[in-house]
């Protein structure tokens, strides 16, 4: 049998760059090399694109770029291509492509801008299509989505870099604190900062603004948060529900890759009606959102037992024990097949 040519997204002109790193060492470690003719498109934090022809170790370090393995190149737009075009030894050449698999976390790989790219290319890829990652993104519009589609969201208020600070404290007194400041499109918790009081509301914002031009303001929801592992197109499987338990502060960059005093309990800690309806909801959002492939849908549990969303990842971390592959795991999917499943799902007819 032939085997499927599978060209890796990794890096990233974004502030996620280091956990793409991670995440694609963990793949291209678990992928089975007897199926696929593996490909490596890596992107530095300038947005500089290299085809990458050394060893994954130089990746999980970060001097990739550095390496005399690496030549120019990029996906090219043109269907007629189907592929990367790369620059060695004073010509050009291509390489078609079966499919891509982003392995790009946060701004410009997650929220819709590759995935545009690679529509316009024909080629087909892991993960959700642009519309949908662009919306989950946005957790100002997800969330405005997410409610008229009948679920349970923060409150929350919408700031910009000229709204009057007047007006952003009459938005949120009736939300009280603390607050949770959020730059709106970002990932990993990065810019979010909790505000018990005005002059941390003002820090939050101005820090959050250096990260995206808009910003959400979150009342804080009693109780703890919970996740969903969706995998699927039309018809989807739900991983166990995992669910962090935080000692103090709240769910931050260093605590999601360093759980210093945070802790994943997988399967998490509630009765199995409680765990039907979590799936079913996080079920509701991954196909109201327009998601395919796969993706993480976060969510908060209240003391009376209510669901609040959160957010949705698109791209969620994805080393062996990443949450999402351990929510599938416990499901009984393993990651090896987890990463044949997706390659299938993302050759399926729409």
């Amino acid at each position: 049998m032939k085997k499927l040519t599978v060209a890796i997204l990794f890096g990233g002109c974004s502030s996620e760059y280091e956990v793409s790193l991670k995440s694609a060492s963990s793949v291209l470690e678990s992928l089975c090399l007897e199926k696929y003719e593996v490909i490596l498109l890596g992107i530095t934090r300038e947005g500089q694109w290299l085809r990458y022809t050394g060893n994954i170790e130089s990746i999980r370090n970060d001097s990739w770029h550095q390496s005399e393995k690496c030549v120019p190149a990029f996906l090219s737009p043109c269907r007629q291509v189907r592929g990367i075009v790369a620059q060695e030894n004073g010509a050009m050449t291509v390489t078609t492509v079966d499919v891509v698999f982003p392995i790009l976390h946060g701004k410009n790989g997650e929220d819709g801008t590759v995935q545009g790219l690679l529509e316009l290319a024909g080629i087909p890829f892991v993960g959700c299509h642009t519309l949908s990652s662009a919306i989950c993104m946005d957790k100002d519009i997800a969330h405005t989505l997410a409610e008229s589609s009948g679920v349970k969201t923060p409150r929350s208020v919408t700031v910009y870099q000229n709204t009057a600070l007047a007006t952003v404290q009459s938005a949120t007194e009736e939300l009280g604190f603390p607050l949770y400041v959020k730059p709106a499109k970002a990932g990993s918790s990065i810019g979010i900062t909790k505000a018990y009081n005005t002059q941390e509301l003002v820090f939050g914002i101005e820090n959050a603004l250096l990260h995206d031009d808009k910003v959400v303001i979150e009342e804080n929801i009693a109780g703890f948060e919970v996740g969903c592992a969706v995998l699927g197109n039309r018809e989807v499987i739900v991983g166990e529900v995992d669910e962090i338990e935080l000692l103090q502060g709240f769910f931050n960059y260093t605590e999601k890759y360093s759980l210093e005093t945070a802790h994943i309990h997988v399967p998490a800690r509630i009765d199995e009606e409680l765990a039907h309806k979590i799936k079913q909801t996080a079920t509701h959002l991954y196909q109201a959102l327009g998601c395919r492939g796969f993706a993480r849908v976060d969510m908060f549990v209240t003391p009376d037992g209510d669901i609040v969303f959160n957010e949705v990842n698109t791209i969620p971390g994805f080393t062996s024990k990443s949450r999402y592959p351990s929510m599938l795991r416990a499901a009984g999917i393993s990651y090896k097949e987890l990463l044949d499943t997706l390659i299938m799902l993302a050759l399926e007819e729409d």
